[in-house]
């Protein structure tokens, strides 16, 4: 059976919901109706439902939101519905059960939406409550910003085993940018951003090697996509679905970074179970690198995009600076990451990313990217993770054409 994408929506990243008065129920029913529009189905045509959220408790002190797509419209209602946390792959995960619900011939059709508030507090608060994704109490104690640091270790794994120059995080940094002055959802679109240098004025140090133009942002946002069977497009000829999933991979390891490096010491590859999961959405996929036109990957700082571009293989493992160096992930190069600006450029509302990622691909293979477009983009590939690469997901999509 295959599983396809008939439609979906993203909101502004560059939108501050809280100014406008704005509430997590006020997203959720833009995000749904906007999907739901987007698909050409009304909400009583869905059969489940799944949310992906990571810290509604914490940013909109509300919990429990499996249930507020049926809040928000009528339609949904005593339609099954469930939340799913896996930190920054709440999105990825929420989108892997509907997919496994359409598999089981549970229903045949979902709404997969992914959104999340993180603009309600200040910036030190917000950091405070994303950092509960790591291993609480066990890693990063006396650290004001923890995801800044924990990344800034994994540039220092790399430095250690492969050496680094830090000049190529910031030309990570400078593409997501650019890239993100073409998306006209990302957040960053209007920003004038400097030269980005190790100027500690323009460009200050956040924790360790990290800068701040090395940081995603703090965004609010959401994103929703319709999956449906191929039994329902049967039985619905009138409708023309955007794309197809192609493959997926899913694996989760512990929550501290440290024992992801001792365990991969004598590894060619830092974090070797991201590595795999890839694997297993290329092999799922019955592809290889080189059919892929394209990805969208969890840059939620330029270390981690780093990490992407060589356990892809793009390069050869430590070698991810040759792809930075030749172009090969700028728009028209060999293998474009981040066409969108990925969540440095984009924004990073964490519970919608993964969603977000997964739409953005389905937007490249139908044609419908716009300003970002990699011309003749058949396959993309999407890499999400949560917390330190706890949960990385995987996912390949192709063009939404029927066999």
């Amino acid at each position: 059976m295959s599983i396809w994408v008939l439609g979906g929506y993203q909101s502004d990243f560059a939108r501050n919901l809280t100014r406008e008065g704005a509430d997590l129920a006020d997203l959720t029913r833009e995000v749904v109706d906007g999907t739901l529009e987007a698909a050409n189905l009304p909400g009583g045509e869905i059969g489940v439902v799944h949310v992906g959220n990571a810290f509604g408790e914490l940013f909109a002190m509300q919990g429990h939101l499996g249930a507020m797509p049926a809040t928000v419209r009528d339609d949904l209602w005593e339609t099954p519905a469930s939340r799913h946390e896996a930190a920054c792959a709440s999105g990825s995960i929420a989108a892997l059960a509907a997919m496994a619900d359409l598999n089981a011939g549970h229903y045949d059709t979902a709404l997969v939406v992914g959104v999340e508030l993180e603009k309600t507090v200040p910036g030190d608060t917000a950091a405070q409550y994303l950092g509960t994704a790591a291993w609480t109490g066990h890693e990063g104690e006396g650290v004001k910003f923890m995801w800044p640091h924990m990344f800034s270790l994994v540039a220092d794994e790399y430095a250690n085993r492969y050496g680094l120059d830090e000049q190529h995080l910031r030309a990570i940094a400078e593409l997501n940018f650019a890239n993100a002055r073409r998306n006209p959802n990302a957040q960053t679109r209007g920003w004038d951003v400097p030269p980005l240098t190790a100027d500690d004025r323009a460009n200050p140090t956040v924790e360790g090697r990290v800068r701040r133009f090395d940081c995603s942002q703090i965004t609010d946002g959401g994103a929703g996509v319709v999956l449906v069977t191929d039994d329902y497009l049967r039985r619905h000829p009138h409708l023309r679905p955007w794309a197809r999933i192609l493959g997926w991979g899913h694996r989760t390891v512990g929550l501290s970074m440290r024992p992801k490096f001792d365990r991969s010491a004598d590894d060619p590859y830092v974090l070797p179970h991201l590595r795999r999961a890839v694997g297993d959405a290329f092999g799922r996929a019955r592809i290889t690198l080189e059919h892929l036109d394209g990805l969208e990957t969890h840059d939620c700082f330029t270390p981690s995009e780093y990490l992407a571009i060589d356990h892809i293989g793009l390069t050869g493992p430590g070698e991810s600076w040759k792809a930075v160096e030749n172009g090969d992930i700028a728009i028209g190069g060999r293998l474009p990451i981040n066409p969108s600006g990925g969540l440095i450029g984009g924004g990073h509302p964490v519970g919608a990313s993964g969603v977000r990622m997964l739409l953005d691909a389905t937007k490249q293979v139908s044609g419908r990217a716009g300003d970002y477009q990699v011309e003749g983009a058949k396959t993309f590939g999407t890499l999400n993770f949560g917390g330190s690469t706890a949960t990385t997901v995987s996912l390949v999509v192709g063009s939404g054409e029927m066999a």
